[in-house]
């Protein structure tokens, strides 16, 4: 199984040049990738993509055919000159089995600032996928980047979502077949993927890799405890321990800093730390400012 995340930048690369084909063809020479994970996708933000492609979630379906794709707008509102819906969020494309899709806000606290930054409702997009092995919760999100107390609220809030599924999965519901409460594909191998705008020395890092039910975990699972399969980790730490992250982000523009960084992830459940196979960062393509990362499970 095959994942490639990618903050695509609404499919601007550093040439100031707005082109899907080109950043999906980026993906795919890195693998022939079961399940793509898009960051920063847009519909009718004209001024960002030009008018040649304002629904961008469309054009993906046109050039992946064979793939369902699922687009989850973190931002849905009505255009100024009220004529059109303009959405911002995040995309999963795959071609493997789709058992359940879910869109989970993520929380947006508004601490008081001397000076306001700029800041944006952000969403986590979950598709449990059918993998050869089972199903797979993977998840795609895009956290704050201005603000470090909304960004440290997000990283808590997509542990705990983890931490739920864990839960469920531990305990399932009762059921009802045919009906909204019928069998779950319940499970703990999860994937939490996407562009977290924090990097590894951070506080928000080490929140997502805490060992055991953090404060908020637990609350929201009711106390539950959560077992050793339901702690994750940096899938890069599995196949390199000690190394350092590679840098995903500002390798060529400075805009936002002076250094690269590496804030692309991929963390995984415990469960599937053993399947973690390969890892791989395209630091060459100057299709959008981020770089595509991939990561390969095998069953």
């Amino acid at each position: 199984m095959k994942v490639v995340t990618y903050n695509v930048q609404w499919f601007k690369g550093l040439d100031n040049v707005v082109d899907i084909a080109r950043v999906i063809n980026v993906a795919r020479e890195m693998a022939d990738f079961d399940a793509l994970c898009l960051q920063e996708v847009a519909v009718n933000y004209t001024a960002l993509t030009g008018t040649l492609q304002p629904d961008q979630p469309a054009i993906v379906k046109q050039l992946l055919p064979g793939f369902e794709v699922f687009f989850s707008p973190a931002i849905d509102e009505l255009s100024p000159c009220g004529t059109m819906r303009q959405q911002f969020g995040n995309l999963i494309a795959t071609r493997l089995p789709v058992r359940q899709v879910q869109h989970t806000p993520l929380p947006y606290p508004n601490p008081p600032m001397a000076q306001p930054t700029p800041s944006m409702q952000r969403i986590a997009l979950t598709c449990t996928l059918q993998a050869p092995w089972g199903p797979v919760r993977l998840v795609t999100s895009h956290l704050e980047y201005y603000n470090q107390v909304m960004r440290h609220a997000q990283t808590c809030a997509l542990r705990d979502l983890h931490l739920q599924g864990c839960a469920l999965a531990a305990q399932p519901s009762k059921t009802e077949q045919g009906t909204p409460y019928q069998p779950k594909p319940l499970t703990t191998d999860t994937i939490i993927c996407g562009d977290f705008n924090f990097e590894p020395d951070s506080e928000e890092y080490a929140s997502m890799l805490q060992i055991g039910d953090g404060q908020t975990g637990a609350k929201q699972t009711g106390g539950a405890q959560t077992s050793a399969a339901c702690n994750l980790v940096n899938s890069f730490d599995v196949l390199h321990p000690g190394k350092a992250y590679p840098s995903t982000f500002r390798l060529f523009d400075r805009t936002y800093g002076p250094e690269p960084v590496g804030c692309d992830f991929f963390f995984v459940s415990d469960s599937l730390a053993h399947r973690v196979k390969g890892f791989a960062v395209n630091q060459v393509t100057q299709a959008s400012d981020h770089q595509p990362v991939l990561l390969e499970l095998g069953a």
